[in-house]
């Protein structure tokens, strides 16, 4: 914050013109408080460290809402909404936030960061008058999250006529401008939004106290660094800032050097159970060669059982067609993309909650801010381009305790990523074997065995049926009856008609460790196959000289082509990033203005020579 260098407190009790005078929240110091170590006899002895640890382990677990100094109407609804003790980054955030500085904060999605910021931010800005313009900003990623954003606050907010409103697209903006007209304190925008709106004069920020950017590196991966800068250049110079990443890349610390000032900074991993272990996600990837990865995919999905799960795909053609492919197997699968208006997204969302979808295949933009609490399962059905991405997409699972499951199919080329996702994560994956056809029949038979075992629990229910088993018995052998009625259950659960062979990969990684073919051997080594993977309908591959040893993401690519071309990141296909090199495929009719567009433009510090791909393979 650029008014509370030092001392967390503002350095002048007046407030300025424009600005919102906020309360001073520093703590009054407790008997016994001093500044001076040496009057605090062994405490700073060494060797009393780890008992001092421990205590302060101990007071940590035993602090409650009422001991944050926030707000009693905030008390009351929490204890309404069942809330009483904070979470590790609500109990690390709230009080230096209240004591008004900036915070850096690293956490997982599901830690309970939304309550970290909003309950303070309703704390201060409350008791200061209702004006027409908003005293707090907070910046999302996406629609979804600036909706879910809202909700918390609403809740959070019942009992103190805070005005919070959500901004985004999608929703008519002419109920955005009513509200805002009448007067809001606080404002939930993606950035694009809010860039509109200040644009057009419709939001000022010129009395922001607080503003928060969540989600930060989802921000940045989706393009939205320029329309960021755009909307800081609006805010006063006072103002106090927070920023939420569940990943630290060096882009984040370019963004907290330009916009934080002398930040606390706190790292929190996902809540912790009663017995200290971190809420189990369970890790796997499969290893499935690229033509039998939807039987593979259901093989799986048979085995595992989720009672809701989101599968993961790079393009939304793709998740159009594995979406037709699970519902032919018996699934109630729903896509969810950017192809698809907010209203249908919505619908799909929904029916994942109200439990009448099994299923939804998603993008990871339309993904983005999906926050659905029955979620037991994350099936990546590609090695994600990046471990952010990996780190997104399984923080959807596992969350307040919940066991959850994050599953990876994986292609032989793809171990080296996998292995990458491993380091920065700090997490192993294992890789299993495949389920073949007869473990999905003895999964089916155990399931029959099951729902018998529960029937049996309870046989008041079971007298009808005797006119039926009794004549029988005169006839066979009971055992005999008792396999046929076991067999016509079973069947009538459904059967595994499935019979596709899947060839086993023999070595991950290979034990050579190079990845075959010709890749190896092409000229420049470690190429990659050019033209390897087809072309989609409409699409022309275009070759971009810049690859992985510059640095270069999907994100990145992404940004360039749709900030310097007329394209949209939505309307992008399949990125290969090689080593030296990136295929990007575009559609056919946009590739000369992309061409055009990125002559003499940098990706990643380098001047690119971007030109079609000399081989389509369609």
């Amino acid at each position: 914050m650029n008014d509370t260098a030092t001392g967390g407190t503002p350095d002048d009790d007046t407030p300025s013109e424009g600005t919102l005078e906020l309360e001073d929240r520093t703590p009054a110091p407790q008997a016994g408080d001093t500044d001076d170590s040496s009057d605090t006899g062994d405490a700073g002895d060494a060797g009393d460290a780890d008992e001092s640890d421990e205590a302060d382990e101990a007071d940590e677990a035993g602090v409650t809402f009422a001991d944050l100094d926030l707000r009693p109407e905030l008390l009351g609804a929490l204890s309404a909404l069942g809330y009483e003790e904070p979470t590790p980054i609500q109990r690390e955030a709230i009080p230096p936030v209240l004591d008004g500085r900036d915070l850096v904060g690293q956490a997982a999605t599901g830690t309970g960061k939304t309550a970290a910021f909003a309950l303070p931010i309703l704390t201060r800005i409350t008791g200061h008058g209702k004006g027409e313009n908003p005293k707090a900003l907070v910046l999302t990623p996406t629609r979804e999250l600036a909706v879910q954003v809202s909700e918390a606050m609403h809740r959070y907010g019942s009992d103190l006529g805070t005005r919070v409103l959500p901004i985004y697209g999608g929703q008519p903006i002419g109920r955005q401008l009513k509200a805002l007209e009448r007067g809001v304190d606080v404002v939930i925008a993606t950035p694009g939004r809010a860039l509109d709106h200040l644009s057009r004069g419709t939001l000022s920020l010129g009395e922001l106290s607080m503003v928060v950017l969540d989600e930060a590196d989802e921000m940045l991966d989706m393009g939205f660094a320029e329309d960021i800068e755009a909307i800081f250049a609006e805010m006063p110079a006072e103002r106090q800032t927070m920023l939420f990443s569940a990943t630290m890349p060096p882009r984040i610390n370019g963004l907290i050097k330009q916009y934080l000032t002398d930040p606390a900074r706190i790292s929190v991993g996902r809540e912790r159970t009663s017995g200290g272990a971190e809420s189990p996600i369970t890790q796997t990837a499969y290893v499935v060669p690229r033509g039998h990865k939807p039987a593979a995919l259901g093989r799986v999905l048979d085995v595992e059982s989720p009672a809701a799960a989101i599968v993961f795909c790079r393009t939304r053609d793709e998740v159009d067609s594995l979406t037709e492919t699970l519902n032919g197997r018996g699934y109630r699968a729903e896509p969810l993309h950017g192809g698809m208006n907010q209203l249908q997204r919505d619908r799909v969302v929904e029916r994942l909650r109200g439990s009448s979808a099994d299923l939804v295949v998603a993008t990871d933009v339309a993904a983005r801010g999906l926050d659905i609490d029955q979620l037991t399962h994350v099936v990546n059905y590609n090695v994600p381009s990046a471990p952010e991405s990996y780190t997104h997409r399984i923080g959807r699972v596992g969350r307040a305790g919940r066991e959850g499951t994050a599953i990876t199919l994986a292609e032989p080329r793809e171990h080296r990523m996998l292995k990458t996702i491993e380091r920065v994560t700090g997490h192993k994956i294992a890789v299993k074997k495949l389920p073949t056809i007869a473990d999905l029949r003895a999964q089916r038979l155990e399931q029959t065995r099951a729902s018998l075992t529960e029937a049996l629990q309870d046989t008041s229910d079971l007298d009808r049926f005797r006119s039926v088993v009794e004549p029988l018995a005169d006839e066979y052998d009971v055992v005999e009856i008792a396999l046929a009625a076991v067999k016509l259950a079973h069947e009538a659960g459904g059967t595994v008609t499935e019979e596709e062979e899947i060839p086993e990969v023999k070595a991950w990684p290979p034990a050579d460790g190079k990845r075959g073919g010709k890749r190896d051997g092409a000229p420049g080594g470690g190429r990659g196959p050019k033209g390897g993977r087809a072309v989609g309908p409409g699409m022309t591959r275009l070759f971009v000289g810049v690859g992985r040893t510059s640095g270069v993401r999907p994100q990145d690519l992404v940004g360039a082509i749709a900030g310097e071309s007329r394209l949209r990141g939505r309307d992008i296909g399949a990125i290969d990033i090689a080593d030296r090199f990136s295929l990007v495929d575009v559609p056919s009719g946009a590739a000369d203005d992309v061409i055009a567009a990125l002559k003499g433009t940098s990706i990643k510090g380098r001047k690119a020579t971007v030109r079609r791909e000399r081989y389509q393979k369609k």
